[in-house]
C-alpha cells in the first residue's frame, strides 16, 4: 500500500508521526493548510500541536491560513488559545468567539484573493504549507482529496511542505483534480478556460520532493457537513426561483439550461438547489466553490451534466455514497484551486448564475451576509463577492424573519455592507422574489418591502420610507432611524414593536 501511496522511494524514509512533526511548529510562524469549507483539511499535525499545548502549556500562537474553513481543528486551536492571526474565513463558534473578542485577528477575505496575496508577498512567508493527500507521485506531486482551496499556492511558496496523507480515502480521487496556478502579475495571460468541463492544467499539485520536509500517514476524516433539511420555507425559496428562472427562459433572456450555476455554503442555499431536482430544466452545469449534497442529488436525478468546484462538502451519508461511487462521477466533476473556481474573469466569461445568502438585506438591495448587527463576524464573506460582482445574474436567498419573527431580515439600512446594490439583482425570500434589475433606489425600496418583507414589518417599512424620501436624496435615508431597528433588538429583544421615532421638524 505504501508504494501506490508514496511513488517517490526517496521520500518514503520521511515518513513521520504527527507528534514528531508538530514539534517544528514554534511560536510566531506562519502555517497554511489545505481545507476548504471542512472538506481536505489537513487535521493530524495541528491536532498534535493542541495536544502538545495541552501538555506543556508553552505560550504559542500561530498564524494560519487556509482555502476557507477548517471542520473541528479550527475550534481545537482556538479554544487552546493557538491562534494569532487567521484568514479567508471559518465557521466553528469556538474560533468565532474568540474572534469577537478580539483574542484572534480575523481577516475576512473574498476567496479568490488569498492566492494573490500571498503571491504578491504581504503576508510574509509562510514557514510550513501542511497538506492532505490521497498520493505522492513519482515526481513529488501531491494528489489533494476532497478539496483543493489554496493549497498549490501555499506549496509553492512555503519554505517546506508537510503531506499527510489520509489512508481512509480512495486513490480513486486521483484524475478529479484540474491543477492550474496563474502566472505572476502583471503581464499575466488569459486563464484558458472557457467552458465549465475543460481541465487545462495537471491531476496533482507540482512540488519538487526536496521541498517535503514529512510524510505523515493519518485516518482522519472530514468533518461532516451539518447542512439542514429543507423546509416549508427553503422550498418556497427554490419554488420562486424556479419560477423566475423559467420566465427568464421564456423571455429568450436565459437559455434553456439557464447557465451554469453556483451555489453558497448553508443551509437554505443548498437547500434551494435540491429544488431543482423537481424543476423544468435538463442539461445543467454547475460553476461553485463548493458542491454540497443538493449538487450531487442533481447529479443523480440526471439533471447536472457536469459540475466543477473547489471542494466536496458533504454530509456523513453523503460522502459514503459519493465516496463509495467515484467512479461514476469521475467524467462528471472536477475540483481545481479556488483561485480559478472564484476567478471573477471565469465567473463572467461563463455568465454563472450566482445563489448565496444573505443575513439581511436593506430597502435599496445592499447585503450583509457576515456582521450580525454590524459589528459581530458570524462565518465570513467567503466567495460570495467572488460570484454577485461578476455573475450574468446574482440572487440573494434569506427567510424574511429570524428568531420567531423577532428579527426583519428586510431592513432599513444594513449595519454592515457585505455586497452593495450595485451587486445584487434579485433578492428572495419565502414571501416572494424581489427583480432589482432597472429599478431605481426608490422603486426598489417599494419593490422589495411589497414582494419579499414580512407582513409583520410592511408597514413599518413604509413608514420610513415615507419618512426618509421627506429628507428627498436619490437614496432616501433618515439618519435618525436608519439603525433604530437594531437599537431596539439590542434593547427590547425584539424589532416588532417599533418605538416612536422622534423626527425633526422639516
Amino acid at each position: 500500500m505504501l508504494e501506490q501511496r508514496i511513488r517517490n522511494v526517496a521520500l518514503r524514509s520521511r515518513v513521520c508521526t504527527a507528534d514528531e512533526v508538530q514539534s517544528w511548529i514554534q511560536n510566531g510562524m506562519t502555517i497554511a493548510v489545505s481545507g476548504f469549507t471542512k472538506s481536505g483539511d489537513a487535521k493530524a499535525t495541528l491536532q498534535a500541536l493542541a495536544r502538545r499545548k495541552d501538555k506543556t502549556g508553552e505560550p504559542i500562537k500561530i498564524n494560519l491560513l487556509s482555502g476557507a474553513s477548517l471542520g473541528e481543528t479550527d475550534g481545537i486551536l482556538a479554544s487552546r488559545g493557538l491562534l494569532g492571526m487567521r484568514l479567508p474565513f471559518q465557521s466553528d463558534p469556538d474560533l468565532r468567539k474568540s474572534i469577537n473578542l478580539g483574542e484572534i485577528s480575523y481577516i475576512d477575505q473574498h476567496l479568490s484573493e488569498t492566492a494573490e496575496w500571498i503571491r504578491s508577498g504581504w503576508l510574509g512567508d509562510i514557514d510550513f504549507a501542511i497538506i492532505e493527500a490521497t498520493a505522492i507521485t513519482e515526481n513529488g506531486g501531491i494528489i489533494p482529496t476532497t478539496s483543493v482551496g489554496n493549497s498549490p499556492i501555499f506549496v509553492e511558496k512555503a519554505k517546506r511542505v508537510i503531506v499527510e496523507i489520509n489512508l481512509s480515502l480512495p486513490l480513486e480521487l486521483e484524475g478529479v483534480h484540474d491543477i492550474y496556478l496563474p502566472t505572476a502579475r502583471p503581464n499575466r495571460q488569459p486563464i484558458p478556460l472557457v467552458n465549465v468541463r475543460d481541465r487545462i492544467g495537471t491531476t496533482y499539485i507540482p512540488c519538487p520532493p526536496d521541498k517535503i520536509a514529512a510524510v505523515i500517514l493519518t485516518t482522519a476524516q472530514d468533518t461532516p457537513s451539518n447542512v439542514s433539511a429543507p423546509d416549508a420555507e427553503t422550498a418556497a425559496m427554490a419554488g420562486h426561483i424556479l419560477e423566475f428562472l423559467s420566465h427568464e427562459v421564456n423571455r429568450g433572456r436565459l437559455p434553456k439550461n439557464i447557465g451554469p450555476l453556483q451555489s453558497g455554503i448553508g443551509s437554505v442555499a443548498n437547500a434551494v438547489l435540491s429544488g431543482l431536482v423537481q424543476g423544468p430544466f435538463h442539461d445543467l452545469e454547475i460553476y461553485t466553490e463548493v458542491m454540497q449534497d443538493a449538487a450531487f442529488e442533481l447529479l443523480d436525478a440526471g439533471k447536472v451534466r457536469f459540475a466543477s468546484s473547489c471542494s466536496f462538502t458533504l454530509s456523513q451519508a453523503m460522502r459514503r455514497h459519493v465516496l463509495s461511487r467515484l467512479g461514476e462521477y469521475r467524467e462528471k466533476v472536477v475540483l481545481r484551486p479556488q483561485e480559478i473556481s472564484n476567478h471573477p474573469e471565469i465567473v463572467r466569461r461563463l455568465g454563472v448564475i450566482a445563489i448565496n445568502g444573505a443575513l439581511e438585506v436593506d430597502l435599496y438591495g445592499n447585503v450583509n451576509s457576515t456582521h450580525v448587527s454590524g459589528t459581530h463576524m458570524m462565518n465570513g464573506v467567503g466567495g460570495s463577492g467572488d460570484f454577485a460582482r461578476n455573475a450574468a445574474l446574482s440572487i440573494f436567498v434569506t427567510k424574511s424573519t429570524a428568531k420567531d419573527g423577532r428579527i426583519s431580515s428586510v431592513i432599513p439600512f444594513v449595519t454592515h455592507v457585505d455586497h452593495p446594490e450595485h451587486d445584487v439583482d434579485v433578492i428572495v425570500t419565502e414571501r416572494g422574489i424581489a427583480d432589482l434589475r432597472g429599478l431605481a433606489p426608490r422603486q426598489r425600496a417599494r419593490t422589495i418591502i411589497d414582494h419579499i418583507a414580512h407582513p409583520d414589518y410592511q408597514d413599518a417599512l413604509r413608514d420610513y420610507v415615507r419618512h426618509a424620501e421627506s429628507h428627498s436624496g436619490n437614496t432616501p435615508h433618515a439618519l435618525d432611524e436608519a439603525f433604530g431597528w437594531h437599537l431596539r433588538l439590542q434593547q427590547q429583544g425584539d424589532m416588532r414593536t417599533m418605538p416612536s421615532p422622534v423626527r425633526a421638524v422639516n
